[in-house]
């Protein structure tokens, strides 16, 4: 799901990149607030950041006394993605496996579906494995998949969410299968 945040963060300017023009000062504000952002990637509460969309306010700048760097708090706008559970979304298979395949969902790259959560498709072993079942419907690799999410893990380390998700439940599987 998308979420719209309001966030406060403090930006640090090098004392070096300083300059007295309001408008520059503004400029190195906003690609150092853009540059952080995107360091930052993803916190447990709010998901991976994507976008910052408006910039509110720049309150006043602050000289920090060991370094001469100066430290403008800043309260910006930002779009931002998080898993939840019991929430249908798409992903497409990057790796399949013997027990289950690995999708990618926007920028979560671990979303993992168990041959244990998809009824009535086996796997299929070759140079091409995939999971298919009676009717032929085939899940494979650069497949897009339609899924219920059944939990999310938030990895400290890395920065990132992992997902179970599952194909129980009405329309969901696979919805697309790469050109051939």
């Amino acid at each position: 799901m998308f979420l719209k945040v309001q966030l406060h963060w403090n930006v640090i300017i090098a004392a070096e990149n300083l300059q007295p023009e309001g408008l520059m000062l503004h400029r190195a504000i906003i690609v150092r607030l853009l540059s952080d952002f995107a360091v930052k990637k993803a916190t447990k509460d709010l998901g991976y950041f994507l976008a910052v969309t408006t910039l509110e306010k720049i309150g006043e700048g602050k000289v920090r006394q060991h370094t001469g760097d100066v430290l403008f708090p800043v309260v910006f706008n930002a779009i931002t993605f998080k898993f939840f559970k019991g929430e249908i979304l798409e992903g497409v298979v990057h790796k399949v496996l013997k027990h289950g395949v690995f999708m990618r969902c926007g920028p979560i790259e671990n979303v993992y579906l168990s041959n244990l959560k998809m009824p009535d498709y086996r796997y299929v072993p070759g140079e091409n494995a995939c999971f298919m079942n009676d009717k032929m419907s085939k899940i494979g690799k650069d497949v897009t998949v339609r899924f219920s999410v059944i939990g999310t893990k938030w990895m400290e380390a890395e920065r990132e969410f992992q997902a179970l998700v599952s194909l129980e439940g009405d329309y969901l599987g696979p919805i697309s299968t790469p050109d051939i």
